[in-house]
């Protein structure tokens, strides 16, 4: 019988019905799963392994014999050594498709509690700053519309394409950055540097590899003439973390709203724990993919991909 082994299963929200594949088959869970020896342990004897986070790398691989399949409840695979699968011959499937709501709509979340002030206007209020004030408002944060503003989209998949149309129907300026130091891409792409210094807001969409690791750091936060807004929940690593928690100290960026760091949980001394109580600071535990409705479709794709893979047709294979 078929052994699948769920790695992770916390990574998935309670509210979602977690449907089982439709052939017989042995199904075991965990909450969390330690990488290393632990991933090793758990998939002994596994002929398909479920896993969001939990890095699956060669070493583990090549311990692992009995390993066919392995299905990511996730679009994003950096943890998992797609090489050494492909070698092995064990499928690996993502899922995709299934953000393009939930994500540019918790962009939007971020972008309008920062540029209207709601994050230090709420904690005022707590302190008591409206009786202090005597009089029916008060101005201690700045306000801005969004209209007639312009976002400047580091990413042209399904996630910045959602977050451009929002930003269209507010009455935004849209402009896709060129992959950096990229020329000749046509014209509905905005030099990179370009996006950098006329934006208001820059959001994130774009994956995680080598070219776009610390994509932005101090030499492009020193060319943000309009003091942005930056806004991440695409993948942590994209920022230099350190370097934006200077360009903060420094003004030369309004604030951010970020869903996603370099290391999640944080370790201890990353820098953005020490602001997080700036009101012009958003920081949100990788939540922006986690609407219930996302998440059902998120599962009921692994389910599919499962399924289509036992049938011997697997779906959404990455290589």
């Amino acid at each position: 019988m078929t052994r699948i082994v769920f790695l992770d299963r916390g990574t998935i929200g309670p509210s979602v019905n977690l449907r089982k594949p439709d052939f017989d088959h042995e199904w075991v869970e965990y909450d969390r799963t330690s990488p290393g020896d632990e991933v090793v342990e758990r998939l002994k004897g596994a002929d398909i392994a479920i896993c969001n986070k939990v890095p699956i790398r060669r070493p583990q691989i090549e311990q692992l014999d009995k390993l066919k399949m392995i299905a990511i409840p996730a679009t994003g695979f950096d943890a998992f050594d797609i090489d050494a699968c492909k070698e092995r011959g064990i499928t690996v499937s993502n899922v995709r498709g299934y953000a393009t709501n939930t994500v540019p709509e918790h962009t939007f979340a971020l972008i309008f509690a920062l540029r209207r002030g709601i994050v230090g206007f709420r904690q005022d209020v707590i302190d008591g700053k409206w009786q202090e004030a005597q009089q029916f408002c008060f101005f201690t944060h700045p306000i801005n519309d969004l209209a007639g503003s312009t976002i400047g989209i580091i990413g042209e998949g399904a996630l910045g394409q959602g977050t451009a149309t929002i930003a269209r129907a507010l009455g935004m300026r849209v402009l896709f950055a060129a992959h950096k130091g990229a020329t000749g891409l046509g014209p509905l792409y905005t030099p990179f540097d370009e996006v950098l210094e006329t934006s208001d807001i820059i959001a994130l969409h774009a994956p995680l590899m080598p070219a776009t690791r610390n994509v932005i750091a101090m030499p492009e936060f020193k060319k943000m003439k309009r003091k942005p807004l930056l806004i991440n929940t695409s993948r942590g690593g994209l920022v230099d973390e350190a370097d934006m928690v200077e360009a903060l100290d420094q003004g030369l960026i309004g604030g951010i709203g970020f869903d996603v760091l370099t290391s999640e949980p944080p370790a201890p001394d990353n820098p953005l724990l020490k602001i997080l109580t700036r009101p012009n600071v958003i920081v949100t535990p990788h939540v922006a993919w986690a609407s219930n409705e996302a998440m059902q479709t998120l599962w009921d794709q692994t389910v599919f991909h499962i399924n289509n893979f036992n049938k011997g047709a697997p779906t959404n294979t990455l290589f």
